[in-house]
């Protein structure tokens, strides 16, 4: 069966491609080259935290173990905040509670560093259902605005929507180019006048993937970014912030640290774990 797949695959490729670039392909392109300002980062002195959130799950015989994680961790590996929360029973929405415990990280941390690194979309923040989220988070980046979420994949389709885009906008720009530099910011404005979205796709190495990053309000300038990069550049690894790295792998719940739980608890005995949990 997968074999057949894959053979239809192969010989449907070009048309395949072809619907995704669009019949507008080569003038997207020609605008995300307009678009894209060449700039190669020096490093600069900065102290940098990252922070990001995990959370998982299972489910046995009507009962629901979950566990979230928040962690804010320095470049150098120095964990500023552990946030950790778990339960038996229904969590209403556990990924909401740990959006809620990466913001009460990130006010925790506002004051140690110069720089804060959200794992993630500021899009995601202002979109999600508890809406009281999003105004914490507002205020908290306007504190002293040195709050930038930081994201390696992105499925935003704005800057290129004019020309029938198909493929989001960082598809188009890593087809432009290699080199160092960033895009022209792009500004949104659809979440009210102060929730305001400033973005901009950037490379920091040669031929490394390309990061977005997202800022509060309308006043960023390319001088800024310019100042970010360097800021980045100092304490990254293969075009990736280190301190987001170190965050996302201090607060990862894997199945097997679930497992761990289960049986500390003394549920793995319970008929029917076995089934779910292996």
């Amino acid at each position: 069966m997968l074999n057949t797949v894959y053979k239809d695959a192969i010989i449907n490729r070009d048309k395949m491609l072809s619907i995704l670039k669009g019949p507008k392909f080569e003038q997207i392109l020609q605008k995300a080259r307009d678009n894209w300002i060449e700039f190669t980062p020096t490093k600069e002195e900065v102290v940098t935290a990252g922070i990001d959130s995990s959370f998982n799950n299972t489910k046995f015989q009507g009962i629901e173990l979950w566990a979230t994680t928040a962690v804010s961790v320095k470049s150098d590996g120095e964990i500023l905040v552990d946030l950790h929360k778990s339960g038996l029973g229904s969590a209403d929405d556990i990924s909401s509670i740990a959006s809620k415990m990466e913001i009460e990280a990130c006010e925790k941390t506002v004051d140690s560093v110069d720089m804060v690194l959200m794992d993630g979309s500021l899009h995601s923040q202002l979109m999600t259902r508890q809406a009281n989220l999003g105004a914490s988070i507002v205020r908290i980046m306007k504190k002293k605005d040195n709050v930038i979420f930081i994201a390696k994949t992105s499925n935003t389709k704005k800057q290129f929507e004019n020309l029938g885009s198909l493929a989001g906008d960082i598809f188009y720009y890593n087809h432009v180019t290699n080199s160092p530099g960033f895009s022209k910011i792009f500004v949104e404005k659809k979440y009210g006048a102060d929730k305001i979205i400033s973005s901009t796709f950037v490379r920091l190495s040669d031929s490394t993937p390309i990061i977005k990053l997202e800022f509060l309000g309308d006043q960023h300038d390319e001088n800024e970014v310019k100042s970010i990069m360097n800021k980045l550049y100092k304490t990254s690894v293969g075009g990736y912030p280190y301190a987001l790295k170190l965050a996302h792998n201090n607060c990862k719940i894997s199945d097997k640290e679930l497992a761990k739980m289960v049986s500390l608890l003394g549920l793995s005995n319970e008929i029917g774990s076995r089934e779910v949990l292996g």
